[in-house]
């Protein structure tokens, strides 16, 4: 990625393709700026995965150029991969809004990894550097203290949505369309924006909506324990179902620590206002279950979240009981249906009422905008060219058809894969090539050990199995000292499969007898054949491919 001839490059090193790991850069010349920083939480395929990261290794041969890191919220797939980021990159400053300045402090102070300078993003805040001049603008999103951007270089403005929706009734404050207005008025050349919702039609529902909804569920349960699981990250959401809370004479537990976190920043930065709501699970248990709601986190059907605790009898604090009154105040990400589905049923199989997000219970609304607001924002950038960003591949090219309607050339919009590039010269946006990107993958606290060709034994083993070959040999004399054992995990129960071990096994034996008459032996060529020839067997004796694992013992002689 070089940015010569006096162009302006853009490019997405995560969140394109796929609804996560947001991470975009703006570079011209000797200046770069990174936009988020986020994660992608993993499927069932990645097993044994904690996060999916961007690939950032092109940032560390110009690491001299990085003006900045700029934040748009504080969602976790904008910010939850700051922390490697830091620890490999090194960044000079952090641009980030109050809230999202709060977490990023949190999760940087839990891994002991320095904290970059801060500064603080609110709309009165310019950014100005040799080339560019970053101004910004409030969105509306589930979370407060949201914002786009608007990057004027000499060769044109790019503006960057971040995650926004139009909400006229919203919780927080409104979108300064205003100021978008005054942005698109002055001239855009091209416009980056979220696409995660492009193929819902019409409007988003208002946040308000979501709040008469909960008064509703509240009204008609004032007998019953109420459960509520939410996205801990929706402070907007949390602050009126304490409110809710207080109206209906409940008192508040919190479980789950991203909850816990969530709130405690809630009440520093004024959004809840009611502390003394709060109470801890030993005085819930001992009042009437009619004055108690329990805020929980495990909306995705997360295993080790606290309403999979309660809903499987895990909890130590906290007994599920027959005439609750669990809310999933949530949608499901994509790939965590089947998890929360068997959540709901654990839940109704022990006497619970639950409310979903369904046609008849308004109880979530997305902070995405939906295809009419898409177009407001269309009608309020009039951008000459469009990058659609934040999405998986049909949303990205809905979003570049909605684009063609509201008068962007279609010639003009760009659905791009990570690491491609846009290059800006005079108002003119094209293709500038792609550099090689990869998912980097956190396991524990390995990051980017663990690659494709592992994720692939890993399913392998799942589904057919390990194959362990132990072999005893005198190196020295060439001999082998017993008949190889076959042992398996997850292939054959050994006892109840004699005959196939037994094949296997003499198989062994002959490629072992084989390579110690060579004169040239090495303990490399034995195992590598072992792995050829009995994987191959294996697969035409039962059609499965278990890994197999040579295990060579040498066994000196005096």
């Amino acid at each position: 990625m070089n940015s010569k001839n006096g162009e302006t490059l853009v490019c997405a090193l995560g969140g394109l393709g796929e609804v996560g790991k947001n991470m975009y850069v703006v570079m011209h010349e000797d200046e770069l700026f990174i936009i988020d920083c986020g994660v992608m939480f993993p499927e069932d395929d990645l097993m044994g995965i904690d996060y999916v990261l961007a690939d950032y290794t092109v940032l560390k041969n110009m690491q001299d150029k990085i003006k900045g890191l700029i934040i748009t919220h504080g969602h976790e797939d904008h910010i939850g991969g700051i922390p490697f980021l830091l620890q490999n990159i090194n960044i000079p400053v952090i641009y980030a809004p109050n809230i999202a300045g709060k977490l990023i402090r949190n999760k940087v102070s839990e891994r002991n990894i320095p904290l970059p300078k801060m500064i603080t993003v609110n709309e009165d805040l310019i950014i100005k550097t040799k080339h560019f001049n970053i101004e910004f603008f409030t969105t509306t999103h589930s979370i407060p203290d949201s914002f786009g951007m608007a990057i004027k270089t000499k060769n044109g403005t790019i503006v960057e949505t971040g995650d926004f929706k139009f909400d006229l009734t919203p919780i927080g404050p409104v979108a300064n369309m205003g100021k978008m207005a005054r942005i698109g008025n002055e001239g855009v050349t091209l416009l980056l924006s979220d696409s995660t919702n492009a193929l819902l039609p019409g409007f988003s529902n208002s946040e308000s909506v979501v709040d008469e909804a909960l008064g509703e569920i509240f009204a008609e349960n004032t007998t019953s324990r109420i459960i509520l699981a939410t996205f801990a990250s929706n402070i907007y959401r949390l602050t009126h179902i304490v409110e809710t809370c207080k109206k209906y004479g409940r008192k508040v537990v919190v479980f789950g620590r991203s909850m816990n976190t969530n709130i405690d920043i809630a009440i520093e930065c004024g959004y809840i206002k009611d502390k003394d709501l709060f109470i801890n699970s030993d005085e819930a248990n001992r009042m009437d279950p009619s004055k108690v709601c329990l805020l929980c986190t495990g909306s995705q059907g997360e295993p080790l979240a606290a309403l999979s605790r309660i809903a499987n009898g895990n909890d130590r604090n906290i007994t599920l009981m027959p005439e609750d009154t669990v809310i999933f105040s949530s949608s499901p990400i994509p790939g965590n249906a089947m998890s929360i589905n068997r959540i709901i049923n654990k839940l109704y199989l022990k006497g619970a009422k639950v409310y979903t997000n369904a046609s008849e219970s308004n109880v979530h609304t997305s902070g995405h905008a939906r295809q009419d607001e898409l177009k407001l924002l269309f009608r309020l950038i009039k951008p000459k060219y469009f990058m659609p960003m934040h999405g998986e591949y049909r949303m990205l090219s809905a979003h570049a058809s909605l684009a063609t309607l509201c008068d962007v050339k279609e010639e003009n919009t760009f659905i791009n894969k990570n690491g491609d590039i846009l290059a800006i010269k005079d108002n003119r946006v094209y293709r500038k090539g792609s550099i090689p990107i990869n998912d980097i993958y956190v396991d524990g606290s390995r990051i980017g050990d663990v690659g494709i060709s592992i994720i692939k034994d890993r399913k392998i083993m799942s589904t057919d199995g390990v194959l362990l070959v132990i072999l005893n040999l005198d190196i020295e004399n060439r001999k082998m000292l017993l008949e190889p054992n076959i042992t398996t995990r997850g292939f054959v129960v050994v006892n109840d499969n004699q005959e196939l071990i037994k094949k296997i096994q003499d198989k062994t034996n002959i490629i072992t007898l084989n390579e110690l008459e060579k004169d040239h032996f090495s303990l490399t060529d034995l195992k590598n054949r072992i792995i050829l020839e009995i994987n191959s067997y294996v697969i035409e004796l039962t059609g499965r491919r278990p890994i197999i694992i040579p295990m060579i013992l040498e066994i000196k002689k005096h």
